[in-house]
């Protein structure tokens, strides 16, 4: 079936993947587009995966230039654009008010290097700087949040007390005023807040922060140095119930290593499953995920 690049497509054309879907809409409607094509619907969601060894300095903090080049590469292999600013303007437009969701978790946060390389490729796409707001626990009293068109779900993954594992899909817990409400049955429901209009296809990408995993935790707050693992890498793309399935088999991974034996993260993290099976987030099932790694692929788990 032809598609007609004048027409704007629905959330149901995108195979569950509302991230997709906003940036699709916006695609759809300039002609000639080459990523138009590559985000028609397919079986599979595209996934990158990259990692460099030299993004943590000397004191394991991110290095901002390496950062940036990192998603820049990403973004390029999901768009097909060689430009790097090519790439964010076929999923950012300037008239878009954006909202960069992060995560302020002190312990192992999204980092400001990671939020200022997402704020300055938006500004690059052509956003003014009053369009654009970088926030977490008070995105309900944003007022830029409260007009945004597109968002940017940014954040690190960690083991989790209540859900098994704080991930993209967990993200957008701060988009409810009652996120309390949303523990039960190991946070089975976070999938539904996606489907609500404040969020609902307005997510242009995901970024899955994995400078620093934590692997495992004791504990609601529970950190220890000690189980956290340099691991160099960002996991980046358009689902984010795909991307969340690819960091949550790297934390099992981790684990293994770790602790010599498989020993699966408790609560399992049901949550991502039940996003695609019951809200229709994304795709689940490694079957219909595409993983594209890039650099670094020494014990990368996947």
């Amino acid at each position: 079936m032809k598609t007609d690049p004048k027409k704007t497509m629905t959330r149901r054309q995108f195979i569950r993947d509302t991230s997709v879907a906003a940036a699709g809409g916006a695609l759809l409607m300039s002609s000639g587009s080459n990523v138009l094509a590559q985000m028609i619907p397919t079986a599979k969601s595209d996934v990158v995966l990259i990692r460099d060894k030299d993004v943590l300095d000397g004191d394991g903090a991110p290095k901002a230039n390496v950062v940036l080049s990192m998603l820049d590469q990403a973004v390029g292999k999901l768009t097909g654009k060689k430009a790097p600013l090519e790439g964010w303007k076929t999923l950012i437009k300037p008239t878009d008010v954006v909202g960069i969701k992060t995560n302020v978790w002190s312990p192992i946060g999204t980092t400001s290097q990671v939020e200022e390389a997402l704020k300055s490729r938006v500004m690059g796409a052509g956003v003014a700087e009053k369009d654009i707001a970088i926030s977490d626990r008070g995105v309900l009293r944003d007022p830029v949040f409260a007009r945004a068109t597109a968002l940017i779900n940014a954040r690190p993954m960690r083991t989790h007390h209540w859900s098994g594992v704080g991930s993209l899909i967990k993200n957008y817990v701060m988009f409810v005023s009652d996120p309390y409400n949303y523990h039960e049955d190991a946070c089975a429901r976070l999938g539904e807040i996606w489907t609500y209009p404040i969020v609902k296809d307005k997510t242009r990408l995901n970024v899955l922060v994995m400078f620093t995993p934590q692997f495992h935790n004791v504990g609601p707050h529970g950190f220890s140095p000690r189980h956290v693992s340099k691991y160099y890498g960002l996991i980046v793309g358009f689902d984010p119930v795909a991307i969340d399935t690819i960091g949550a088999k790297i934390i099992g991974g981790m684990r293994k290593k770790y602790f010599g034996e498989e020993r699966p993260v408790s609560p399992s993290p049901t949550h991502i499953a039940v996003a695609d099976t019951k809200y229709g987030v994304g795709n689940a099932d490694p079957a219909k995920i595409n993983l594209i790694k890039m650099g670094y692929d020494v014990e990368s788990f996947c």
